[in-house]
């Protein structure tokens, strides 16, 4: 899939704001605020459960990889994710 009509469709998903449970949440990081290296996906099944957490890296902007934001995707179609939330920016690893 091509990386802009990924990250089109997990920016629709997050716009529709919380919905509840289950809630997906992604983060990016890295070492400046303009790179980041990293993202931290969680998966939320309801209420005050303990989120399952994966991480993907690269040595390159994840933003712009199109493998990893095609994962990102599939992740949240097969949660079947009511809410989606992505923290703005890139936070400090």
């Amino acid at each position: 899939m091509n990386v802009d009509k990924a990250k089109k469709r997990i920016a629709k998903q997050v716009s529709k704001g919380f919905k509840g449970y289950p809630l997906v949440s992604i983060e990016y990081f890295g070492e400046t605020p303009v790179l980041a290296t990293q993202v931290v996906i969680q998966f939320i099944a309801e209420e005050e459960s303990e989120p399952q957490e994966q991480k993907f890296s690269a040595e390159h902007d994840v933003r712009n990889d199109e493998t990893i934001q095609t994962v990102l995707l599939k992740i949240i179609e097969r949660a079947d994710a009511s809410s989606v939330s992505e923290i703005a920016g890139v936070s400090k690893l």
